[in-house]
């Protein structure tokens, strides 16, 4: 059976939301963070190799990275949900926000708080900076196309089935099953999906779920 390892704040919450909106029948183990440092405990670390967070395990598979562990739960259970084809509008905005999100983004975002910490100075400050600066650009850029998009589609009654017509929290389907399971934080019940994140067309799909958790491990 499909297992979701989930670690308290921490990328694996985009796994669990990804089950929940694919409806599918899954395990979720929960896991908390140490209390000295905040890191994963021993256990999650021994789960693979790389040791961060999220981890899956199904039957004798055990794999790690959000966007491979993306790629495997859609294509084995997604009966071809969340991912368009490459005949569809969507297909290059969706690769985009799918493998820009954690290649590119977090990469700099990451970068820059690191830099935070090394003192003032540093060469590589400007640059790291100007990226970030683009890339939230392109950000609030596809989130106003999204908003747009939904307004339009709400007046010409217009609804997909996966873009969720009020988003006070979580969508119906993950406020459902996460609200009743462990491993689900507060921030992550006050905040709602990035429906629509990548403004490609006309549907959701499983790019957003990557881009809506760029946070570290």
């Amino acid at each position: 059976m499909l297992t979701v390892h989930h670690l308290g704040i921490s990328q694996s919450e985009r796994i669990v939301w990804l089950c929940e909106e694919l409806e599918i029948d899954y395990e979720l183990k929960r896991y908390d963070r140490r209390a000295d440092n905040r890191l994963a405990p021993d256990a999650y670390k021994a789960l693979h190799p790389m040791g961060i967070a999220p981890v899956i395990t199904d039957g004798d598979l055990v794999l790690g990275e959000s966007g491979a562990i993306c790629d495997y739960i859609c294509g084995r259970y997604g009966d071809g949900r969340l991912t368009p084809g490459p005949d569809d509008p969507d297909f290059a905005g969706h690769l985009f926000w799918f493998h820009g999100s954690n290649a590119t983004f977090m990469t700099t975002l990451m970068m820059q708080l690191v830099l935070m910490g090394s003192g003032e100075g540093n060469p590589a400050a400007p640059f790291v900076a100007d990226r970030s600066r683009r890339g939230w650009e392109m950000v609030e850029a596809a989130c106003r196309s999204a908003v747009l998009w939904r307004r339009e589609s709400h007046h010409r009654g217009r609804h997909d089935g996966l873009l969720p017509d009020h988003q006070p929290g979580l969508s119906r389907h993950v406020h459902r099953g996460l609200s009743q399971r462990e491993g689900l934080s507060e921030a992550h019940r006050r905040s709602g999906p990035l429906s629509k994140g990548h403004g490609q067309g006309g549907a959701w799909h499983g790019a957003d779920v990557g881009l809506r958790y760029p946070h570290g491990r």
